[in-house]
């Protein structure tokens, strides 16, 4: 049955993702829109914290994780967010329903592959300045979606290596309209389709620190790499009547030279202590060179990239993980915390984004399967220096599949 389901919803998600707008941002403006975040619903919860092993969740973020991984996984999540945007003066709503993963993971003895698919940012932006006789509207849409595949080895007891190749592709379209009488316009479109490869390496540790606590611990380095952008321009001059038609003039395709964009370098270290099956509290931060990122077209002055940091504090509870009389003593309780500074700076202003959260993991009886739910409350930004700051929730469902494929029948 779990494996006709997946078949079915591999399909259905495929075709979705490609075209859902992942973000209501107005930052998503800059480079090549918001980085989301890539890993499950349960590290999210956690505060993104993803060093704690897990035999029967994914891990994403690290692909030394994957050998712990008992039986055949697949996993899928999206996320609905609702966000309020606000200035000094405004106040504007805006909501997403958007896929996070799809993601398998085939074991063996010590070591397993995984592939998946998933987003890696985001634009989606619709912003209006000025009056009706001198006004300029900035709108975008697409993004950048990864494919991957991963491998991942136990060495021994303690030691777990893996490495992950990513393929990025996908178009971002962003359009600026002016506004030159009160009848006529000028609109420039952008369109730049992308794509290129990126790599991934990671190592696990655990340890014994008495006869039921145990460290973990994680490091994950990603190396820079390149995306290609074939761009292409349209200008056009747009008429409007008297019943708001629009009517385009001098539609006009023009040259523009294809491109390449950096992305940054990432190193991210975590540890944790507690009891598997039990409990873990655990800190990772990530560091990425992000001030060598810049703009698809232009460099605009008063914005400029820096180094970029993020921390993360989170653990788990499980009550009592083999109870057969309480459901809700077998139910994973997560937390966590995040803080991040985006690597955006705009009229000299860092870009910050920092949030709570927290999740369940409910367990399907009679089943190592799973439905896991997160809730991620965050603001983003700042009204100073006539910026927008983004209050924003993050509701998602996701699901944990497991069963054994591929094994040799004993009896027929």
């Amino acid at each position: 049955m779990i494996k006709n389901f997946f078949l079915s919803l591999l399909l259905l998600i495929t075709f979705c993702s490609f075209a859902q707008e992942g973000t209501s941002s107005p930052y998503s403006y800059f480079g090549i829109g918001d980085i989301r975040f890539r890993g499950t619903i349960e590290n999210r919860a956690m505060g993104e914290l993803s060093v704690i092993p897990d035999s029967i969740h994914i891990n994403l973020q690290n692909p030394a994780m994957m050998s712990n991984i008992r039986l055949t996984t697949f996993s899928a999540a999206g996320t609905f967010s609702p966000t309020i945007l606000k200035t000094k003066t405004q106040k504007e709503k805006a909501q997403r329903t958007t896929l996070d993963y799809l993601s398998v993971v085939l074991p063996a003895k010590r070591f397993a592959v995984g592939f998946g698919l998933l987003p890696y940012s985001s634009v989606g932006y619709n912003i209006y300045r000025g009056d009706s006789d001198n006004a300029n509207s900035f709108s975008g849409k697409g993004g950048v979606n990864r494919v991957y595949t991963a491998v991942s080895f136990r060495l021994n007891n303690q030691f777990n290596i893996g490495a992950e190749a990513n393929y990025n592709f996908g178009e971002i379209e962003t359009t600026n309209t002016s506004v030159t009488t009160i009848e006529t316009s000028t609109r420039e479109t952008n369109t730049s389709s992308v794509g290129g490869f990126s790599f991934n390496l990671g190592i696990s540790h655990k340890a014994k620190l008495t006869n039921k606590l145990s460290i973990f611990s994680g490091l994950t380095y990603t190396p820079e790499s390149n995306l290609n952008l074939e761009n292409a321009r349209n200008i056009a001059v747009l008429q409007y009547t008297g019943t708001g038609q629009e009517l385009v003039y001098d539609d006009l395709d023009v040259v523009v030279p294809d491109s390449k964009l950096k992305l940054p370098s990432k190193i991210t270290f975590g540890t944790s202590v507690g009891e598997l099956k039990k409990w873990a509290l655990g800190v990772q931060i990530t560091s990425q060179s992000s001030s060598d990122f810049g703009n698809r077209f232009q460099n605009l002055s008063n914005v400029k990239f820096e180094n970029s940091l993020r921390y993360s504090i989170g653990g788990f509870y499980i009550p009592k993980y083999s109870s057969f009389t309480s459901y809700w003593s077998r139910v994973n309780y997560r937390a966590g915390f995040r803080y991040e500074n985006t690597g955006l700076v705009i009229n000299n202003l860092s870009i910050l984004d920092r949030s709570v959260t927290f999740g369940f993991g409910l367990p399907l009886s009679g089943t190592f399967s799973n439905i896991n739910i997160g809730v991620e409350l965050g603001k983003k930004g700042t009204t100073n220096a006539n910026l927008v700051e983004e209050n924003y929730s993050n509701i998602s469902v996701g699901f944990s599949f497991n069963d054994s494929w591929f094994q040799r029948r004993k009896y027929n």
